[in-house]
């Protein structure tokens, strides 16, 4: 799952924030550099950094407070930057880290405006998913929240990040995407609607939640940085192909914010397919890939201990 996280990231680098027609143009086929930041092929941004971030923390047991402070370390130090140098950040998660740093609490630091909606935590709390595994569905949902609140506390942001983790939890179990799709559907439907969520918020839901996702054209599909948007888009792309590589080409392709949806379909589809199923080619390019398994097998070993 990092690994795929990861890749796609690094596939989407070059081509963030052009558009869909530009990528029609000139579509990504294989992983290269350069483009929007100037980088070397296999560099990824901060949608991994901060995922890496979070999983370090997870080696040290559950602590909203060490999770704050890994971001900052990231912020201030370059830690678990690609190349020691950060060269991407969105505005609310900026925002929060300098709040952290001015003393807030980690899950009152994050924005709770209708307007902060980026995917910002939805596209690093793919790691949470391990730890919640074996909890009962009350208490995924709250830290969910209390994680994605560090950084994003409005609940269109809570919801999008509680719906990603319950399918990446249904792959885990060793569902198949349509029925992981769908016992995600039906479980988020359900405790959101025990929890009495506002039905305006719910219906903002409504193409995941009530609908086949993957039966939408792909003109209904947005590839924009609103967290909804994203999570529609990574989803689409997991479940309208048949492959690692197809899908994370594909988010790529659909062009706007190309890294971090073609790094959340990277999650899902590196925890479907395995590490095999992603290019050799990519493989080697990519920044820190042993980092990346160590890091992998230190979490897994933490977290296997304890149980």
């Amino acid at each position: 799952m990092f690994l795929g996280l990861a890749i796609g990231d690094a596939l989407g680098v070059p081509f963030e924030f052009k558009s869909r027609i530009m990528m029609l143009q000139k579509p990504c086929t294989t992983m290269i550099g350069f483009g929007t930041y100037n980088k070397p092929p296999g560099i990824f941004s901060d949608d991994s950094s901060l995922t890496f971030c979070l999983a370090e923390a997870l080696c040290q047991d559950f602590n909203l407070e060490v999770i704050a402070s890994n971001f900052m370390k990231w912020y201030k130090e370059d830690y678990w930057t690609a190349d020691n140098d950060l060269f991407d950040i969105g505005i609310t998660t900026q925002n929060a880290i300098s709040r952290l740093i001015n003393g807030e609490k980690a899950e009152l630091a994050g924005d709770f405006e209708v307007t902060t909606n980026g995917n910002g935590s939805l596209m690093r709390i793919s790691p949470l998913v391990f730890y919640l595994l074996d909890k009962d569905v009350s208490e995924r949902y709250l830290i969910c929240k209390n994680v994605s609140s560090i950084t994003h506390g409005h609940m269109q942001s809570v919801i999008s990040c509680f719906f990603f983790l319950e399918f990446l939890r249904n792959i885990l179990l060793g569902k198949d995407k349509f029925e992981s799709f769908e016992l995600s559907q039906k479980t988020v439907n359900k405790h959101l609607r025990e929890l009495e969520i506002d039905e305006e918020v719910l219906s903002l839901f409504n193409p995941i939640l009530e609908n086949e996702i993957s039966k939408r054209n792909v003109d209904e599909i947005q590839s924009t940085g609103y967290v909804i948007h994203s999570l529609e888009a990574s989803l689409w792309c997991t479940l309208t192909c048949n492959s690692y590589e197809e899908s994370v080409l594909k988010a790529v392709n659909l062009g706007g914010d190309t890294d971090t949806i073609a790094s959340i379909t990277g999650s899902m589809c590196g925890l479907l397919y395995g590490q095999n199923e992603i290019p050799g080619e990519w493989l080697s390019k990519l920044y820190r890939k042993d980092d990346i398994i160590d890091l992998a097998d230190r979490m897994s070993s933490f977290l296997e201990r304890k149980v």
